[in-house]
C-alpha cells in the first residue's frame, strides 16, 4: 500500500515539473534560432560589401586604363623608314586581356578611306563573231564582221549628294569612245517627281532604253533600225540624245502606273535632225504594270514622239508605239524556270516634199528558261522603212544562251533576214561572249 502511494506521488511531482519548466525550454530554443539567423544575415552583408568593394576597384582600374589608352593617339607620329608599314602602340588594357604589347604594323592606310569619294566603276566586254551569208541589197540591219569587240561598256556611277546621283556609260568600240549616256538624276523632288538631265536613251517603247548587253539577243530588232533612227553602222541603235526627262508615279490602286515626258535637243540618228536651236524633239510615255499572281505579271506601254527630220525645220516625223511584256517565274522553281514574252509595234509618219510616208513595223519574241543556266528563245521581225514604206524587211531568229555565272554570258543566234528591196536572203550564225568586271548597277526592269 505504501509503495503504491509513493508511485502516485512521484507521478504527480513529475507532471508538476514538466508543466513548470516546459515553456522555458521552448523559449530558449526560439531565441537560439533568431540569433543564428541574425548571424547568417550579418555574414551575407559582409560578403556583399566585400564583392561591392572588389568590383569598385576593378571599375576604377578599367577607367584608369582607358585614360591611359588615349595618350598614344595624341602623341606625335613616329617617323618610319621608306617601305616600312606604319605602326601603332597597343593600348595598355590589352595586356590584362591576354593581348599583345608594344607596337604592331598597320596594314590599312588612310588611302582606303578615300575610296568613298570614288564612283562605282564597271566594265562589260561584248565580243561578237559571225559567219554565213549576209548579202542583202541595202543591209538595213547592222553588219557584223567575222570577229569584233563590239562597243564594250564602261560605267561610272555614284551618289552626288543626298539629293542627286550621277551615271555615266561610255561605249568603247574599235573606232573610238562615245558617251552613250551621261546624266544626273534627282529622285527626291517634291510632288513625287523624278528628273534627270544629260544625254540618255529615250523612254520610248520597251527596248529603246536597254543597253545592248541587257538584251536577250545578240542584235536588235529590225524595227529599231528602220523606224527608230537606226544606222547600218551603229549596232547600238535607237533614240538617244541630250535633254531633260520628268517622270512620276500615278496612284492607281494595285496597278503601277508611270507617266514620263522628255524634251531633247532634236538630233538622233536618222529619225530626228535639228537644223536650229528651237528644233527640239519631244517624247511621252505611259506604262502600266500589274501582277496577275505572285508568279506572273504584265506590263503595257504606250509612246509618242515628235521631232524634225533631215529635210529641214518645216518637216516633222511622228512615232506612235505600243508594247506588251508578259513574265512568268514559278516560286517553287524560280531559279530553274522562267518565261518572258514581248512584242512592240511602231507607226511612223514622216513628212516629205512629195507626200508623207507612213510606215509600220514591230517584233514578237519568246524566251524560256529550260535549266538553271540555259535559256532558249525566238524572235520574229517585220518592218517597213521610214523613207519608203513600200519596202518591207522580215527576219527570224533562234537563240541559245548559257550563263556560267552572273558575270558572264555565252550566246549563239541563228538569224535569217529577207530584205524587201531586192528579195535576197541572209543566213547568219552569230556568237557572243559577255563578261563583266567591277561594280555595275541595275538596268531597267
Amino acid at each position: 500500500m505504501q509503495a503504491r502511494r509513493f508511485s502516485t506521488g512521484m507521478c504527480a511531482v513529475l507532471i508538476f515539473a514538466a508543466a513548470l519548466f516546459g515553456p522555458v525550454t521552448t523559449v530558449s530554443a526560439q531565441t537560439a534560432d533568431v540569433q543564428a539567423l541574425r548571424q547568417e544575415i550579418e555574414q551575407l552583408r559582409k560578403e556583399f560589401e566585400a564583392v561591392r568593394q572588389q568590383y569598385g576597384q576593378r571599375l576604377s582600374a578599367l577607367e584608369a586604363r582607358l585614360g591611359g589608352a588615349a595618350a598614344p593617339a595624341a602623341a606625335a607620329p613616329a617617323t618610319r623608314e621608306a617601305g616600312q608599314p606604319a605602326t601603332a602602340e597597343v593600348p595598355p588594357g590589352a595586356l590584362a586581356a591576354g593581348g599583345p604589347t608594344g607596337s604592331l604594323p598597320i596594314y590599312a592606310t588612310a588611302s582606303a578611306a578615300s575610296k568613298i569619294f570614288n564612283p562605282d566603276i564597271g566594265m562589260i566586254g561584248n565580243f561578237i563573231s559571225a559567219t554565213g551569208e549576209s548579202r542583202g541589197g541595202s543591209e538595213s540591219i547592222a553588219p557584223i564582221p567575222f570577229a569584233t569587240l563590239q562597243e564594250s561598256e564602261a560605267s561610272f556611277q555614284a551618289i552626288v549628294d543626298p539629293y542627286a546621283r550621277a551615271d555615266f556609260f561610255l561605249a568603247i568600240g574599235e573606232e573610238g569612245i562615245e558617251v552613250e549616256e551621261g546624266y544626273v538624276s534627282f529622285p527626291t523632288l517634291p510632288g513625287g517627281l523624278f528628273v534627270k538631265a544629260g544625254k540618255f536613251r529615250a523612254n520610248i517603247g520597251r527596248l529603246n532604253a536597254f543597253h545592248n548587253h541587257t538584251l536577250p539577243w545578240i542584235d536588235r530588232p529590225l524595227v529599231m533600225y528602220n523606224l527608230l533612227g537606226g544606222s547600218p553602222l551603229d549596232p547600238d541603235t535607237g533614240i538617244k540624245d541630250a535633254g531633260v526627262s520628268v517622270s512620276r508615279l500615278i496612284p492607281a490602286g494595285k496597278v503601277f502606273l508611270e507617266a514620263t515626258g522628255e524634251v531633247f535637243r532634236g538630233d538622233s540618228g536618222t529619225v530626228f535632225k535639228s537644223s536650229r536651236r528651237s528644233d527640239v524633239s519631244t517624247i511621252g510615255r505611259l506604262r502600266a504594270y500589274a501582277d496577275f499572281t505572285e508568279e506572273a505579271n504584265i506590263e503595257i506601254g504606250g509612246s509618242y514622239a515628235r521631232g524634225h527630220n533631215d529635210l529641214g525645220s518645216g518637216f516633222f516625223t511622228q512615232l506612235y508605239g505600243t508594247d506588251v511584256a508578259l513574265r512568268w517565274r514559278p516560286l517553287s522553281r524560280a531559279i530553274y524556270r522562267s518565261m518572258a514574252a514581248r512584242t512592240e509595234l511602231f507607226w511612223s509618219r514622216r513628212e516629205e516634199i512629195a507626200a508623207p510616208q507612213s510606215a509600220f513595223g514591230g517584233y514578237a519574241s519568246l524566251d524560256y528558261q529550260v535549266q538553271r543556266r540555259w535559256f532558249v528563245g525566238g524572235r520574229y521581225d517585220w518592218t517597213e522603212r521610214a523613207t519608203n514604206a513600200a519596202i518591207r524587211d522580215r527576219g527570224s531568229s533562234a537563240v541559245l544562251t548559257f550563263w556560267p555565272s552572273e558575270f558572264t554570258q555565252l550566246r549563239s543566234q541563228y538569224r535569217r533576214t529577207r530584205y524587201g528591196d531586192d528579195g535576197r536572203m541572209a543566213n547568219e550564225l552569230l556568237f557572243q561572249a559577255l563578261f563583266t568586271i567591277g561594280a555595275h548597277g541595275a538596268h531597267p526592269f
